[in-house]
């Protein structure tokens, strides 16, 4: 394959205070570097766009470490290998990675993933069958433990992973209600992916439409946004039911999220547990392969929103933090 002499990459600029602006970012263009041995030159043809990435870009402490400033933006990647001094990666093969927001990336290899895309798309191994798809696999099945006949709620339902945590629970056998932004979404998450009720949280009635599609209550919540969407689901809980908190998109900006429901987390006696699906690598290997086979077999459909080009990256992460995305957030860059 031939090599060019150089390849774009966009850095942190600045951190954002408040909203995130297109001043936060800065695209450069930089040489290819020469390999060392043991490492792969990788040609990215998708980057991954995730709402944690918000987070990293502000210096305040979290749990993991900040993103510096004037290097490349931190993100999953797929793509193929173009060179390689390793001899465990072929050139030709493809590869999942955090080459971050870049045209190519050099790696040692220890943090690639080999990717076989004869019944899966490329580009389904930053969503579905990436790390969307195993913080929705790990949610469900370690902290939620729904068994058939209960009821999940899952906020930002038709999102990357919302759309995964409520397709697995109707296979389990549960009644699974989604909380999605818009008529569209909110159809798309009941017609296409199978979810018994959608709630359109834009419509002004967040708690009564959420009452209505609860009747027997809810037993577990899968909670991706906090906020007013978290303090509707805590009201609908039944005793003992469980909470996975995998994120708070509503917050990232800056905003407050009160819970005025706090009290139902003694008076139910919930369990609420926050999780960092990369602290679970232990289970990675069991779940990505059941999600693939899932997928595979169209029993998990998938939906993405494609950016094209690297410099359309800025404004398309600015559009996910405000839920203009359907579906996984991608940029197309090859």
């Amino acid at each position: 394959m031939s090599i060019p002499e150089t390849y774009q990459r966009i850095v942190l600029a600045a951190r954002p205070r408040g909203a995130v602006t297109a001043d936060n970012f800065r695209l450069e263009t930089v040489p290819v570097p020469q390999l060392a041995d043991g490492q792969v030159l990788i040609r990215n043809h998708y980057l991954s766009l995730d709402p944690y990435m918000r987070g990293r870009m502000s210096a305040a402490k979290s749990y993991a470490t900040s993103q510096q400033l004037n290097d490349t933006m931190i993100g999953g990647t797929v793509g193929q290998v173009i060179a390689s001094r390793n001899a465990f990666y072929k050139v030709g093969e493809y590869v999942n990675g955090m080459l971050g927001w870049s045209e190519m990336g050099v790696s040692d290899g220890v943090l690639l993933r080999k990717l076989d895309t004869t019944r899966i798309p490329l580009s389904a191994f930053l969503g579905v069958v990436g790390m969307p798809g195993m913080a929705a696999w790990y949610g469900f099945n370690h902290i939620m433990e729904a068994a058939a006949g209960e009821t999940v709620v899952v906020s930002a339902a038709s999102g990357a992973v919302g759309s995964v945590v409520g397709q697995l629970a109707r296979l389990r056998g549960c009644r699974v209600v989604g909380i999605a932004g818009g008529a569209e979404k909110c159809a798309y998450v009941v017609d296409e992916l199978g979810f018994d009720a959608c709630v359109d949280y834009k419509a002004g009635k967040l708690e009564a439409d959420l009452a209505a599609a609860t009747p027997d209550g809810v037993d577990a919540i899968f909670e991706n946004v906090g906020g007013a969407c978290l303090d509707a689901s805590l009201a609908r809980t039944n005793a003992f039911a469980r909470i996975a908190l995998c994120g708070l998109i509503a917050g990232y900006n800056g905003a407050d999220m009160p819970i005025r429901n706090s009290r139902l987390l003694l008076i139910n006696r919930l369990t609420v547990r926050g999780f960092i699906i990369t602290e679970h690598m232990e289970y990675w290997q069991q779940g990505l392969q059941e999600l693939a086979v899932l997928v595979a077999n169209r029993q998990i459909k998938f939906r993405e929103s494609v950016a094209d080009g690297l410099a359309a990256a800025p404004e398309a992460f600015m559009g996910l933090l405000q839920g203009r995305n359907f579906g996984k957030q991608l940029v197309k860059l090859i």
